[in-house]
């Protein structure tokens, strides 16, 4: 479930409009949505797109209401590699480019599919038919690790630790630039922005976010680059992206974020989630798990040139 509460820049608009700028979808397919009843304003189930809504009024939209009534079939043709597989968790090394779960848009071919064909038993776990055992995401250009709950008891461990930050998760970004600082904090509520709608920003009303990053490596060939180790304390919709743009370090290939830099030959942004540490729901002790740079990322890095010291 997305919620969303109508900025300034959307008053007026009908929720047609408003739920198809929120999950990024063609406006039938919003339509389509909010006549199936997933969608709500201020609690209240919305019986039409046409509806005009004002500034402050809270749209929530299930996003998987389309998926989850057509069913979410296993699939086996989608490939992901399984780090690690018990009988609570699954760890999973996302490659760049597949979708997480179902949803308005993609209603098929995901991460999820893939898993309930590898393992079935996902079926039952969680109240949630198109997102079962998912406790975390990556965006779909995203490539890396991600745990999957392999029983119910499982996904309530892992959540909460997730949402207390006992969870931790590092990736690597390449930004444009070179941070004054070697090391740093950005602590920047992170929301839906006021000129576009479409894109998540640092605004004032926006969800608490943190993102802490350690400079690695500084380079000036073919530009000057940075690569950077990130880690989330908060795990909102774009976090990294938006906060390394917002101090004016964008990630090299964000075609959203990227302020209109050159992609340097990427076709999708330079970040990778490269650790991932939890506490393990059955055996009680801390795990921890790595990948390595997959090869576009891999490629790219091997083209630039560190700074003479």
């Amino acid at each position: 479930m997305i919620e969303e509460a109508v900025p300034a820049a959307l008053a007026g608009e009908r929720l047609d409009r408003v739920v198809a700028i929120v999950l990024d979808v063609s406006r039938s397919v919003a339509a389509a949505i909010v006549d199936a009843g997933g969608v709500s304003v201020d609690g209240v189930p919305a019986e039409s797109g046409k509806l005009r809504l004002t500034e402050g009024q809270v749209v929530a939209v299930d996003q998987g209401v389309l998926a989850a009534d057509a069913g979410v079939l296993p699939d086996p043709s989608v490939e992901f590699a399984v780090v690690h597989a018990d009988d609570d968790v699954i760890v999973v090394d996302k490659p760049p480019g597949l979708v997480v779960h179902p949803g308005a848009g993609n209603p098929d071919g995901t991460l999820v599919n893939g898993l309930l064909a590898r393992f079935p038993e996902l079926v039952d776990v969680g109240d949630d038919p198109v997102r079962p055992g998912i406790v975390h995401r990556l965006d779909a250009g995203s490539s890396g690790l991600l745990v999957v709950a392999r029983t119910d008891a499982a996904r309530v461990a892992l959540i909460e630790q997730f949402a207390d930050h006992h969870a931790e998760r590092t990736y690597i970004a390449l930004v444009w630039g070179h941070p004054a600082a070697p090391h740093g904090v950005i602590d920047a509520p992170v929301g839906r922005s006021k000129r576009d709608p479409l894109r998540m920003a640092v605004v004032a009303d926006g969800r608490w976010a943190r993102t802490e990053y350690q400079v690695r490596r500084r380079f000036d060939r073919p530009a000057e680059l940075a690569l950077l180790e990130c880690r989330l304390e908060t795990g909102r919709t774009h976090q990294i992206r938006v906060h390394l743009s917002s101090i004016g370090h964008p990630l090299v290939g964000d075609p959203v974020y990227g302020q209109r830099k050159p992609k340097l030959q990427l076709e999708r942004p330079f970040l990778h989630a490269a650790r991932l540490a939890f506490e393990h729901p059955g055996a009680g002790e801390r795990v921890e798990f790595e990948s390595p740079l997959p090869a576009d990322l891999a490629a790219r890095l091997a083209t630039v040139h560190d700074v003479a010291e």
